[in-house]
């Protein structure tokens, strides 16, 4: 049954999915509009939007990128350390997991997943973030490489991505304060989002003992209104390139093109970021439409990428600061064996970050060190998969005699997670405890973090905001 399940999987989706992502959302944003009675070339119109700002966000993350990476492998270079695991980010894991036949497989089912907590009104989230479905197909290929079945590797998968939808209607409401529009339909549902629980285990500490340190935080917004241009996304990205230049020794002419760059790069983020929200224009009207027709008026969310809320300065301002951090983290880290290269613009890290915190920068520095190290090794212990499977099916990414992966792969407890699994159904009852273990406190802390998240929800609604029903606590008690 699973062996046809696969097969008509990659039948059914390969042809799109080998295509490539701004191709895939072009094809997926325009057909649902569609579907749900939207003009085909006003469909089309928001689908050619969204496949824009996926390739202009892709393109900027790589230019800043490369622009630090010369920087970082001088400052490697002078401080004389050597880490065997070479970081090539994101693209190239993404490539591998898409590699596999049992991608395809692990979309089908979550597709079905969605549809199916639609239908019994667990979610009003219907994710068209397909192409990000690697994420979770990275760790279920992760928990078979260590030994799992791919039954037990399905079932891991399909509760952690049904903790990931219903986590992107908690977030609903906080994406509206931070664009400062409540009337749109954008959510996300990307893997990134469920480190949440762990930053909010830190975000209550910092409410506790530290609540005085937000006096001193940096608003990249308000500051611009006080003092101009100085405050500016372009002064932050002058800032940061001409930090990251002077870590890593560059001549005056190289510190001069990294600090224009980033502040390029910067202002470029706040610009495509409201690409995102032109794009879903037709589809929300569509759905709101389709649902007042026929679904008694019910609200739909729309889960995409992260990007859309690119346009906060905090994001890339909290990603610059880390880039160094996370760099000396590295050559100090026990059990490490990755440089930060390719993941050293932390996406994977800050998105969650700004959710949590809601945008209070020096919250989201502190919690991020904290948390890099998670992902170093999460990066490390999946660095033996990773090259074994580029060496299947994309030979050359490989460098000579070289281990593979990423700095800051999103779902690094996620990993944690398949690995035990792995190694526990390998025959390691170790293992297979600490597992359990892990999955029952993975549980408990997304269930709290929820809890806090209908508070904030519930806050939101009792200041006017409009918020769906569904995503506010509704024991009184239980709010105050």
């Amino acid at each position: 049954m699973l062996d046809f399940l696969i097969h008509w999987s990659n039948v059914i989706f390969k042809p799109i999915i080998d295509l490539g992502a701004a191709p895939i959302m072009l094809i997926v944003l325009t057909l649902i509009a569609w579907a749900v009675g939207v003009n085909f070339f006003h469909a089309l119109e928001g689908g050619i939007k969204l496949a824009i700002a996926l390739t202009g966000i892709s393109s900027i993350i790589n230019l800043l990128t490369n622009a630090f990476q010369p920087a970082v492998v001088a400052f490697v270079k002078a401080t004389g350390l050597h880490l065997g695991t070479t970081d090539l980010g994101w693209a190239p894991l993404a490539t591998i997991t898409w590699g596999s036949p049992y991608t395809l497989f692990f979309l089908l089912i979550i597709v079905i997943v969605n549809i199916i907590m639609l239908t019994l009104k667990v979610t009003d989230t219907l994710d068209v973030d397909i192409f990000d479905i690697w994420h979770l197909s990275f760790t279920a290929l992760l928990a078979i490489y260590f030994g799992a079945n791919l039954l037990t590797a399905s079932i891991l998968i399909i509760f952690i991505g049904v903790l990931k939808i219903i986590n992107s209607d908690l977030m609903k409401p906080t994406f509206n304060d931070l664009l400062d529009n409540w009337d749109n339909p954008m959510t996300s549902t990307h893997l990134n989002y469920m480190m949440n629980p762990i930053i909010m285990v830190f975000n209550k500490i910092f409410d506790v003992v530290f609540p005085w340190l937000d006096k001193y935080d940096f608003d990249a917004a308000k500051l611009n209104e006080k003092i101009g241009f100085w405050g500016s996304r372009f002064a932050i990205g002058v800032y940061l390139g001409i930090f990251i230049g002077l870590l890593g020794r560059q001549p005056i002419g190289n510190i001069f093109t990294l600090a224009f760059t980033a502040a390029t790069c910067l202002e470029l983020f706040s610009i495509i970021g409201s690409w995102f929200i032109a794009s879903v224009e037709p589809l929300s009207q569509g759905i709101t439409d389709f649902a007042t027709k026929h679904l008694n008026g019910r609200v739909f969310n729309i889960g995409l990428d992260w990007p859309f809320i690119a346009g906060r300065a905090e994001v890339w301002a909290a990603c610059n600061v880390m880039a160094p951090i996370m760099l000396l983290e590295a050559l100090v880290l026990p059990g490490n064996t990755i440089l930060p290269l390719g993941g050293i613009i932390g996406m994977g890290v800050a998105p969650a970050l700004l959710i949590v915190t809601r945008g209070r920068l020096l919250r989201m520095i502190i919690i991020g060190a904290i948390e890099l190290p998670l992902f170093l090794w999460a990066g490390t212990l999946s660095a033996p998969f990773v090259t074994k499977t580029a060496l299947k099916i994309a030979p050359k990414m490989v460098p000579a005699h070289a281990l593979i992966s990423s700095s800051t792969k999103e779902g690094p407890i996620e990993q944690f997670l398949a690995i035990l699994l792995g190694k526990g159904q390998a025959g390691d009852m170790k293992m297979l405890m600490f597992f359990a273990l892990a999955i029952v406190a993975y549980t408990l802390v997304f269930l709290w973090y929820r809890h806090e998240m209908l508070k904030r929800n519930t806050e939101y609604a009792k200041q006017g905001f409009k918020v769906n029903p569904d995503v506010m606590l509704k024991d009184k008690a239980a709010a105050k």
